[in-house]
């Protein structure tokens, strides 16, 4: 971590110390003049911090007067935390974005600065962060939640995205969505939270035993190993009104199993209550592009559980730094019991 420079009194006189920072919030007219500035787009009209999760993402206004008419343009700009995402892991997710937008996929794809790059190098007080420009996505998210045609086109066009790996060059090294990653890291991360309960602790190692036992028999190559989306549920997508989709937030995107794309989308909607029939359709909408084989259908309650600890595990992480009271008793027995009830296979997946 960087320092940041912190007065403090030493007798009659004010000494510079250095304090260590974790997390910065980055000036939204510094992003202005020295970010924003490196795009050929409009004059900004405004540059708001927008939402604070795994990355910074501010709403940028542009004036656009192309058509004759003044109108805002907006642009999403997205900073990324500095321990969440490394240098490799950004230029991976933008280089398949620009790949899926040259084949003509409807994403929120990145914006090139005036000298050809994807992103821009900041130097916070914390560390590096990364800044991308974004199309902002038309449309709104689903309202309500997904309807049984929206949910048949996402896993339509979730296919249609993993059709796309061969023809993906990637310019580096990407952390494979793999069991290690996915599921060892996960589990090890959470079980010094249940120090005080060896049952849980017991019963989670049983778990990772058994679901690497069972998912060990995937292959990992084509066709069971493409490019996931890695985050692939209705909050990532805005409708309109006709109809048209765009995906977006990628940044957990990597090589894994297409099927564990799927099982996300289940965790998330199970989690949420979604209905059979939308998390059907989802299903079949993808098979209507890319059938799965019956072993990834059967592996399906299994991935699902995979799943749900890796995202508990990318949470706890993030909660350590901005929201620790969030961290009590209630939140690891809710999520507990949730990984407990998607092992029940009586949940109806189909």
């Amino acid at each position: 971590m960087a320092p940041q420079t912190l007065l403090t009194r030493s007798g009659n006189e004010l000494t510079g110390q250095t304090f260590p920072v974790e997390y910065s919030t980055l000036s939204c007219e510094a992003l202005v003049q020295h970010v924003l500035s490196q795009y050929s787009i409009a004059s900004v009209l405004s540059c708001r911090l927008w939402n604070r999760g795994l990355s910074d993402v501010y709403l940028v206004e542009t004036r656009d007067s192309g058509s004759g008419l003044r109108s805002n343009r907006p642009y999403i700009l997205r900073v990324t935390q500095a321990h969440w995402r490394t240098k490799a892991e950004v230029e991976f997710e933008l280089s398949f974005l620009d790949c899926l937008r040259q084949h003509e996929h409807p994403v929120a794809y990145p914006f090139l600065t005036q000298e050809g790059q994807l992103h821009i190098e900041i130097e916070a007080p914390e560390g590096k962060r990364y800044a991308s420009l974004f199309l902002h996505a038309p449309g709104e998210i689903p309202l309500c939640d997904l309807s049984v045609p929206q949910s048949r086109k996402l896993g339509q066009q979730l296919a249609q995205i993993h059709a796309v790996t061969p023809k993906f060059r990637p310019p580096c090294h990407r952390q494979s969505l793999t069991l290690d990653y996915l599921l060892h890291q996960s589990i090890d991360a959470l079980l010094p939270f249940f120090g005080h309960r060896p049952e849980e602790q017991e019963y989670l190692n049983q778990l990772r035993i058994q679901l690497e036992q069972s998912l060990s028999q995937l292959p990992q190559d084509s066709p069971y190993w493409v490019v996931c989306w890695g985050d692939p549920h209705s909050g990532n997508v805005h409708f309109t009104p006709d109809g048209q989709l765009t995906l977006f937030d990628f940044d957990q995107c990597g090589y894994g199993w297409r099927a564990f794309d799927i099982a996300k989308f289940f965790q998330t909607s199970l989690r949420t209550g979604m209905s059979y029939a939308v998390r059907n359709a989802f299903l079949e909408g993808y098979e209507s592009v890319l059938p799965l084989h019956k072993q990834e259908l059967q592996l399906l309650p299994e991935l699902v559980q995979v799943a749900h600890l890796w995202g508990w595990a990318i949470r706890l992480k993030a909660a350590q730094i901005h929201s620790y009271n969030q961290l009590d008793g209630r939140y690891f027995n809710q999520r507990l019991h949730q990984l407990k009830s998607f092992r029940q296979h009586n949940w109806q997946l189909f």
